[in-house]
Protein backbone atom coordinates (compact mmCIF):
# COMPACT_ATOMS: atom_id res chain seq x y z
CA UNK A 1 0.00 0.00 0.00
CA UNK A 2 3.09 2.22 0.21
CA UNK A 3 2.31 3.51 -3.21
CA UNK A 4 -0.98 4.82 -2.41
CA UNK A 5 -0.99 8.95 -3.02
CA UNK A 6 -4.17 10.13 -2.76
CA UNK A 7 -6.90 8.43 0.00
CA UNK A 8 -10.66 9.13 1.14
CA UNK A 9 -10.75 8.49 4.55
CA UNK A 10 -13.89 7.35 6.53
CA UNK A 11 -13.99 10.57 9.01
CA UNK A 12 -15.73 10.50 12.00
CA UNK A 13 -14.08 13.35 13.68
CA UNK A 14 -13.72 11.34 16.95
CA UNK A 15 -10.46 9.84 18.83
CA UNK A 16 -9.61 6.95 16.19
CA UNK A 17 -10.44 8.85 13.00
CA UNK A 18 -8.85 11.85 13.95
CA UNK A 19 -5.51 9.90 14.77
CA UNK A 20 -6.06 7.54 11.60
CA UNK A 21 -5.81 10.51 9.72
CA UNK A 22 -2.41 11.79 10.62
CA UNK A 23 -1.09 8.44 11.12
CA UNK A 24 -1.52 8.17 7.06
CA UNK A 25 -0.37 10.85 6.22
CA UNK A 26 2.98 10.09 8.47
CA UNK A 27 2.76 6.28 7.47
CA UNK A 28 2.10 6.49 3.39
CA UNK A 29 3.43 10.37 2.75
CA UNK A 30 -0.10 10.51 1.43
CA UNK A 31 -2.67 13.47 1.07
CA UNK A 32 -5.86 12.47 3.02
CA UNK A 33 -9.15 13.58 2.00
CA UNK A 34 -11.57 12.98 4.80
CA UNK A 35 -14.69 11.83 3.80
CA UNK A 36 -18.08 12.39 6.35
CA UNK A 37 -21.23 10.94 5.38
CA UNK A 38 -24.60 12.27 6.93
CA UNK A 39 -26.78 9.55 7.66
CA UNK A 40 -28.00 11.05 10.54
CA UNK A 41 -25.53 10.93 13.35
CA UNK A 42 -26.06 14.28 14.73
CA UNK A 43 -23.85 16.95 15.94
CA UNK A 44 -20.58 15.33 14.84
CA UNK A 45 -21.66 15.91 11.12
CA UNK A 46 -21.46 19.97 11.68
CA UNK A 47 -17.85 19.63 13.15
CA UNK A 48 -16.28 16.92 11.28
CA UNK A 49 -14.94 19.12 8.55
CA UNK A 50 -13.06 22.08 10.57
CA UNK A 51 -11.59 18.64 12.55
CA UNK A 52 -10.41 17.37 9.60
CA UNK A 53 -8.67 20.28 7.70
CA UNK A 54 -6.89 21.12 11.47
CA UNK A 55 -5.31 17.17 11.33
CA UNK A 56 -3.72 17.51 8.26
CA UNK A 57 -6.74 16.70 5.89
CA UNK A 58 -6.31 18.31 2.42
CA UNK A 59 -10.07 18.63 1.71
CA UNK A 60 -12.72 17.56 3.72
CA UNK A 61 -16.07 16.46 2.19
CA UNK A 62 -19.33 15.90 3.96
CA UNK A 63 -22.04 14.48 2.21
CA UNK A 64 -25.57 14.51 3.30
CA UNK A 65 -27.43 10.96 2.51
CA UNK A 66 -29.72 10.60 5.17
CA UNK A 67 -32.54 10.82 2.08
CA UNK A 68 -30.86 7.61 0.60
CA UNK A 69 -29.95 5.84 3.04
CA UNK A 70 -33.71 5.99 4.33
CA UNK A 71 -35.35 5.40 0.88
CA UNK A 72 -32.82 3.09 -0.44
CA UNK A 73 -31.49 1.18 2.29
CA UNK A 74 -33.59 1.50 5.26
CA UNK A 75 -37.15 1.02 3.46
CA UNK A 76 -35.78 -1.90 1.43
CA UNK A 77 -34.61 -4.16 4.32
CA UNK A 78 -38.65 -2.79 6.08
CA UNK A 79 -39.73 -4.40 3.11
CA UNK A 80 -37.92 -7.17 3.62
CA UNK A 81 -38.97 -7.74 7.04
CA UNK A 82 -34.85 -8.04 8.02
CA UNK A 83 -34.46 -8.60 11.54
CA UNK A 84 -31.04 -10.72 11.88
CA UNK A 85 -31.37 -13.33 14.65
CA UNK A 86 -34.65 -12.26 15.91
CA UNK A 87 -33.85 -8.88 17.12
CA UNK A 88 -31.75 -6.71 15.36
CA UNK A 89 -33.03 -4.69 12.89
CA UNK A 90 -29.81 -3.94 11.21
CA UNK A 91 -29.09 0.01 11.88
CA UNK A 92 -25.46 -0.13 11.52
CA UNK A 93 -25.59 -3.15 8.78
CA UNK A 94 -27.59 -0.76 6.65
CA UNK A 95 -25.44 2.19 6.96
CA UNK A 96 -22.30 0.86 6.10
CA UNK A 97 -23.21 0.41 2.23
CA UNK A 98 -24.33 3.44 2.08
CA UNK A 99 -21.18 5.29 3.62
CA UNK A 100 -19.15 2.59 1.68
CA UNK A 101 -21.14 4.28 -1.64
CA UNK A 102 -20.04 7.75 -0.81
CA UNK A 103 -16.53 7.19 -0.35
CA UNK A 104 -16.31 5.44 -3.72
CA UNK A 105 -18.12 8.23 -5.29
CA UNK A 106 -15.41 10.69 -3.39
CA UNK A 107 -12.73 8.09 -5.03
CA UNK A 108 -13.85 8.58 -8.32
CA UNK A 109 -14.17 12.56 -7.90
CA UNK A 110 -10.84 13.50 -6.59
CA UNK A 111 -8.84 10.26 -8.54
CA UNK A 112 -7.66 8.71 -5.65
CA UNK A 113 -6.61 5.42 -5.53
CA UNK A 114 -7.24 3.91 -2.03
CA UNK A 115 -9.75 4.37 1.30
CA UNK A 116 -9.33 3.93 4.87
CA UNK A 117 -11.89 3.12 7.49
CA UNK A 118 -11.54 2.97 11.27
CA UNK A 119 -13.20 -0.86 12.02
CA UNK A 120 -11.12 -2.84 14.10
CA UNK A 121 -9.99 -6.20 12.81
CA UNK A 122 -12.65 -7.99 15.35
CA UNK A 123 -15.14 -6.86 14.10
CA UNK A 124 -18.25 -6.34 11.16
CA UNK A 125 -17.56 -3.60 10.03
CA UNK A 126 -14.45 -3.95 8.18
CA UNK A 127 -15.76 -6.57 5.80
CA UNK A 128 -19.08 -4.37 5.43
CA UNK A 129 -16.91 -1.45 4.12
CA UNK A 130 -14.63 -3.18 2.18
CA UNK A 131 -16.61 -5.75 0.36
CA UNK A 132 -19.21 -3.02 -0.60
CA UNK A 133 -15.75 -0.45 -1.96
CA UNK A 134 -14.64 -3.99 -4.21
CA UNK A 135 -18.05 -4.53 -5.35
CA UNK A 136 -17.56 -1.02 -6.92
CA UNK A 137 -13.82 -1.15 -7.60
CA UNK A 138 -12.22 -4.92 -7.80
CA UNK A 139 -8.63 -2.79 -7.54
CA UNK A 140 -9.49 -0.17 -4.52
CA UNK A 141 -6.61 -0.08 -2.04
CA UNK A 142 -7.73 -0.31 1.44
CA UNK A 143 -5.73 1.28 4.85
CA UNK A 144 -6.63 -0.44 7.52
CA UNK A 145 -4.96 1.16 10.45
CA UNK A 146 -6.49 -1.57 12.97
CA UNK A 147 -4.84 -4.25 11.80
CA UNK A 148 -1.54 -2.65 10.71
CA UNK A 149 -0.50 -0.39 13.44
CA UNK A 150 1.05 -0.83 17.07
CA UNK A 151 -1.44 1.05 19.47
CA UNK A 152 -3.35 -1.22 21.48
CA UNK A 153 -6.59 0.67 22.51
CA UNK A 154 -7.51 4.38 23.97
CA UNK A 155 -5.10 5.29 26.02
CA UNK A 156 -2.31 4.55 23.42
CA UNK A 157 -4.53 6.84 20.63
CA UNK A 158 -4.90 9.75 23.10
CA UNK A 159 -1.10 10.07 23.53
CA UNK A 160 -0.98 9.94 20.09
CA UNK A 161 -3.14 12.75 19.25
CA UNK A 162 -1.39 14.65 22.23
CA UNK A 163 1.93 13.90 21.22
CA UNK A 164 1.17 15.01 17.62
CA UNK A 165 -1.17 17.91 18.65
CA UNK A 166 -4.17 16.58 17.23
CA UNK A 167 -7.65 18.42 18.40
CA UNK A 168 -9.82 16.03 20.01
CA UNK A 169 -12.67 16.59 22.66
CA UNK A 170 -12.21 16.99 26.63
CA UNK A 171 -14.71 14.48 27.09
CA UNK A 172 -14.59 11.91 29.82
CA UNK A 173 -13.78 8.27 28.77
CA UNK A 174 -17.42 6.52 27.69
CA UNK A 175 -17.38 2.86 29.50
CA UNK A 176 -18.97 2.33 25.84
CA UNK A 177 -18.99 2.76 22.49
CA UNK A 178 -21.93 3.99 20.25
CA UNK A 179 -22.81 4.35 16.86
CA UNK A 180 -25.40 6.56 15.39
CA UNK A 181 -27.75 7.32 12.29
CA UNK A 182 -31.41 7.61 11.70
CA UNK A 183 -32.40 4.53 12.36
CA UNK A 184 -30.82 3.83 15.40
CA UNK A 185 -28.33 3.91 18.13
CA UNK A 186 -26.20 1.05 18.69
CA UNK A 187 -23.89 0.29 21.78
CA UNK A 188 -21.21 -2.32 22.81
CA UNK A 189 -18.02 -2.92 24.42
CA UNK A 190 -16.36 -1.36 27.80
CA UNK A 191 -18.64 -2.44 30.31
CA UNK A 192 -20.92 -4.29 27.65
CA UNK A 193 -18.80 -7.11 27.29
CA UNK A 194 -19.72 -8.74 30.44
CA UNK A 195 -23.60 -10.19 28.98
CA UNK A 196 -24.48 -10.38 32.68
CA UNK A 197 -24.03 -6.21 33.04
CA UNK A 198 -27.10 -4.49 33.03
CA UNK A 199 -26.30 -1.04 30.57
CA UNK A 200 -25.22 1.66 32.43
CA UNK A 201 -27.89 3.93 33.68
CA UNK A 202 -28.18 7.16 31.18
CA UNK A 203 -27.00 5.28 28.37
CA UNK A 204 -30.11 5.49 26.15
CA UNK A 205 -30.09 8.74 23.73
CA UNK A 206 -33.35 7.91 21.54
CA UNK A 207 -35.63 6.64 24.44
CA UNK A 208 -36.56 7.17 27.90
CA UNK A 209 -36.62 3.99 30.21
CA UNK A 210 -39.91 2.28 29.35
CA UNK A 211 -40.49 2.52 32.82
CA UNK A 212 -40.23 6.00 32.94
CA UNK A 213 -42.41 6.20 29.81
CA UNK A 214 -45.42 8.44 30.44
CA UNK A 215 -48.59 6.65 32.20
CA UNK A 216 -50.79 7.48 28.87
CA UNK A 217 -51.49 5.75 25.53
CA UNK A 218 -50.81 7.40 22.00
CA UNK A 219 -52.11 5.71 19.00
CA UNK A 220 -50.89 6.09 15.56
CA UNK A 221 -52.09 5.30 12.18
CA UNK A 222 -49.45 4.09 9.60
CA UNK A 223 -50.33 4.27 5.52
CA UNK A 224 -48.38 1.89 3.61
CA UNK A 225 -48.24 1.66 -0.66
CA UNK A 226 -46.25 -0.83 -1.85
CA UNK A 227 -44.81 -2.16 1.16
CA UNK A 228 -43.60 1.70 2.07
CA UNK A 229 -44.72 3.88 5.00
CA UNK A 230 -46.47 7.02 3.32
CA UNK A 231 -47.98 8.09 6.09
CA UNK A 232 -48.75 9.03 9.82
CA UNK A 233 -52.06 10.24 11.02
CA UNK A 234 -52.88 10.97 7.68
CA UNK A 235 -49.87 13.47 7.04
CA UNK A 236 -48.13 12.47 3.84
CA UNK A 237 -44.10 12.66 4.61
CA UNK A 238 -40.66 11.72 2.85
CA UNK A 239 -39.44 8.86 4.19
CA UNK A 240 -36.84 10.69 6.51
CA UNK A 241 -39.69 12.94 7.73
CA UNK A 242 -41.43 9.54 8.67
CA UNK A 243 -38.92 7.69 10.62
CA UNK A 244 -37.84 11.18 12.23
CA UNK A 245 -41.10 11.44 13.78
CA UNK A 246 -41.51 7.92 14.49
CA UNK A 247 -38.37 8.24 16.41
CA UNK A 248 -39.44 10.84 18.48
CA UNK A 249 -43.14 9.09 19.26
CA UNK A 250 -41.38 6.18 19.99
CA UNK A 251 -38.43 7.55 21.88
CA UNK A 252 -41.23 8.86 24.02
CA UNK A 253 -42.94 5.86 24.74
CA UNK A 254 -39.41 3.84 25.17
CA UNK A 255 -40.33 1.73 22.09
CA UNK A 256 -37.27 -0.80 20.24
CA UNK A 257 -34.44 -1.19 22.85
CA UNK A 258 -32.97 -4.46 22.27
CA UNK A 259 -30.06 -6.42 24.01
CA UNK A 260 -28.87 -9.57 22.42
CA UNK A 261 -25.41 -11.54 22.26
CA UNK A 262 -25.17 -11.78 18.60
CA UNK A 263 -22.70 -14.21 15.83
CA UNK A 264 -20.45 -11.90 14.38
CA UNK A 265 -19.32 -12.89 11.13
CA UNK A 266 -16.25 -13.05 11.63
CA UNK A 267 -16.83 -15.77 14.25
CA UNK A 268 -17.24 -14.32 17.71
CA UNK A 269 -20.05 -14.01 19.66
CA UNK A 270 -20.55 -9.73 20.91
CA UNK A 271 -23.47 -8.06 22.24
CA UNK A 272 -24.72 -5.62 20.95
CA UNK A 273 -27.66 -3.09 22.72
CA UNK A 274 -30.05 -1.13 20.63
CA UNK A 275 -32.12 1.68 20.21
CA UNK A 276 -34.59 1.82 17.03
CA UNK A 277 -37.56 3.34 18.38
CA UNK A 278 -38.61 4.28 14.62
CA UNK A 279 -37.86 0.91 12.82
CA UNK A 280 -39.39 -1.01 14.87
CA UNK A 281 -42.71 0.63 14.55
CA UNK A 282 -42.52 0.21 11.13
CA UNK A 283 -41.72 -3.64 11.58
CA UNK A 284 -45.34 -4.31 13.61
CA UNK A 285 -47.10 -1.98 11.23
CA UNK A 286 -45.86 -2.86 8.39
CA UNK A 287 -46.50 -6.88 8.94
CA UNK A 288 -49.83 -6.16 10.18
CA UNK A 289 -50.97 -4.47 6.56
CA UNK A 290 -48.73 -7.68 5.36
CA UNK A 291 -51.74 -10.10 7.27
CA UNK A 292 -54.53 -8.55 5.18
CA UNK A 293 -52.97 -7.93 2.08
CA UNK A 294 -50.43 -11.20 1.37
CA UNK A 295 -51.52 -14.67 0.18
CA UNK A 296 -50.22 -17.63 2.66
CA UNK A 297 -47.91 -18.94 0.98
CA UNK A 298 -46.32 -16.13 0.09
CA UNK A 299 -46.00 -15.00 3.26
CA UNK A 300 -44.64 -18.55 4.51
CA UNK A 301 -42.29 -18.83 1.35
CA UNK A 302 -40.92 -14.46 2.15
CA UNK A 303 -40.69 -15.74 6.02
CA UNK A 304 -38.28 -18.38 5.14
CA UNK A 305 -36.42 -15.92 3.39
CA UNK A 306 -36.11 -12.82 5.94
CA UNK A 307 -33.27 -14.44 7.47
CA UNK A 308 -31.00 -15.37 4.86
CA UNK A 309 -31.74 -11.93 3.67
CA UNK A 310 -30.99 -10.13 7.15
CA UNK A 311 -27.57 -12.19 7.40
CA UNK A 312 -26.55 -11.03 4.05
CA UNK A 313 -27.08 -7.33 4.96
CA UNK A 314 -25.23 -8.23 8.57
CA UNK A 315 -22.23 -9.95 6.80
CA UNK A 316 -21.73 -7.16 4.67
CA UNK A 317 -22.92 -8.62 1.21
CA UNK A 318 -25.55 -5.88 0.13
CA UNK A 319 -24.04 -5.30 -3.07
CA UNK A 320 -24.01 -8.95 -4.25
CA UNK A 321 -26.04 -10.51 -6.75
CA UNK A 322 -27.90 -13.02 -4.16
CA UNK A 323 -28.67 -10.11 -2.38
CA UNK A 324 -29.96 -8.27 -5.35
CA UNK A 325 -31.91 -11.03 -6.46
CA UNK A 326 -33.75 -11.47 -3.37
CA UNK A 327 -34.68 -7.69 -3.33
CA UNK A 328 -36.46 -8.28 -6.35
CA UNK A 329 -38.67 -10.91 -4.92
CA UNK A 330 -39.12 -9.12 -2.12
CA UNK A 331 -40.36 -5.96 -4.03
CA UNK A 332 -42.60 -8.07 -6.31
CA UNK A 333 -44.97 -9.68 -3.60
CA UNK A 334 -44.75 -6.11 -1.94
CA UNK A 335 -47.29 -4.57 -4.84
CA UNK A 336 -50.42 -5.35 -2.90
CA UNK A 337 -49.24 -4.44 0.34
CA UNK A 338 -51.24 -1.39 0.31
CA UNK A 339 -53.28 -0.07 3.36
CA UNK A 340 -52.77 1.08 7.10
CA UNK A 341 -52.66 -0.13 10.61
CA UNK A 342 -52.68 1.02 13.85
CA UNK A 343 -50.64 1.03 16.63
CA UNK A 344 -50.97 1.85 20.05
CA UNK A 345 -47.40 3.02 22.37
CA UNK A 346 -47.17 2.30 25.74
CA UNK A 347 -44.01 1.97 27.99
CA UNK A 348 -41.81 -0.28 25.53
CA UNK A 349 -44.83 -2.10 23.61
CA UNK A 350 -46.18 -1.60 20.13
CA UNK A 351 -49.71 -3.20 20.21
CA UNK A 352 -51.13 -3.53 16.75
CA UNK A 353 -55.11 -3.24 17.46
CA UNK A 354 -56.39 -2.55 13.41
CA UNK A 355 -55.78 -2.96 10.29
CA UNK A 356 -57.23 -2.13 7.01
CA UNK A 357 -57.02 -2.27 3.08
CA UNK A 358 -59.77 -1.31 0.88
CA UNK A 359 -57.83 -2.30 -2.25
CA UNK A 360 -56.04 -5.03 -1.92
CA UNK A 361 -57.36 -6.88 1.55
CA UNK A 362 -57.54 -10.58 1.42
CA UNK A 363 -60.09 -11.12 4.68
CA UNK A 364 -63.04 -11.83 3.45
CA UNK A 365 -66.04 -11.66 6.69
CA UNK A 366 -68.68 -13.69 4.83
CA UNK A 367 -65.97 -16.51 4.70
CA UNK A 368 -64.43 -16.48 8.44
CA UNK A 369 -68.08 -15.50 10.58
CA UNK A 370 -68.94 -17.80 12.83
CA UNK A 371 -72.50 -17.00 11.96
CA UNK A 372 -74.41 -18.87 9.11
CA UNK A 373 -73.52 -18.34 6.16
CA UNK A 374 -73.61 -19.45 2.37
CA UNK A 375 -70.29 -18.68 1.53
CA UNK A 376 -68.34 -22.05 2.84
CA UNK A 377 -69.82 -25.75 3.50
CA UNK A 378 -68.18 -26.71 6.73
CA UNK A 379 -68.71 -30.14 5.64
CA UNK A 380 -66.10 -29.99 2.72
CA UNK A 381 -63.48 -29.99 6.04
CA UNK A 382 -64.83 -33.47 6.73
CA UNK A 383 -62.18 -34.67 3.60
CA UNK A 384 -60.00 -32.27 3.56
CA UNK A 385 -58.92 -33.41 6.74
CA UNK A 386 -59.20 -37.11 5.79
CA UNK A 387 -56.18 -36.42 3.17
CA UNK A 388 -54.23 -34.61 5.16
CA UNK A 389 -54.27 -37.68 7.64
CA UNK A 390 -53.70 -39.92 5.07
CA UNK A 391 -49.67 -39.99 5.82
CA UNK A 392 -50.24 -39.71 9.48
CA UNK A 393 -52.76 -42.83 9.85
CA UNK A 394 -50.04 -44.88 7.30
CA UNK A 395 -47.73 -44.38 9.77
CA UNK A 396 -49.80 -45.27 12.67
CA UNK A 397 -51.06 -48.16 11.53
CA UNK A 398 -46.92 -49.50 10.31
CA UNK A 399 -46.28 -48.69 14.00
CA UNK A 400 -48.95 -50.25 16.26
CA UNK A 401 -48.47 -53.43 13.58
CA UNK A 402 -45.15 -53.46 14.03
CA UNK A 403 -46.32 -53.48 18.18
CA UNK A 404 -44.33 -50.66 18.78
Amino acid sequence: MSDSRMVVLAYSGGLDTSVILRWIIEQYGAEVIAYTCDVGQGEEVAQAEEKALATGASRAIVDDRRAEFVSDFVFPAIRANAVYESYYLLGTSLARPVISKGMMEAVEATGADAIAHGATGKGNDQVRFELAAFAMDPGIKVIAPWREWDLQGRADCVAYAETHGIPIPVTPDKPYSMDANLLHISYEGGVLEDPWEAPPKGMFRMTVDPWEAPDMLETLSIEFEHGNAVAVNGARMSPVEILTTLNDVGGHHGIGRVDIVENRFVGMKSRGVYETPGGTILHHAHRAVESLTLDREVTHLRDELSPRYAEMVYNGFWFSPEREALQQFMDEIQKPVNGEARVTLYKGNVIVDGRRSDSHSLYDEATVTFEADDVYDQGDATGFIRLQSLRLRTFAEKRLGEGE
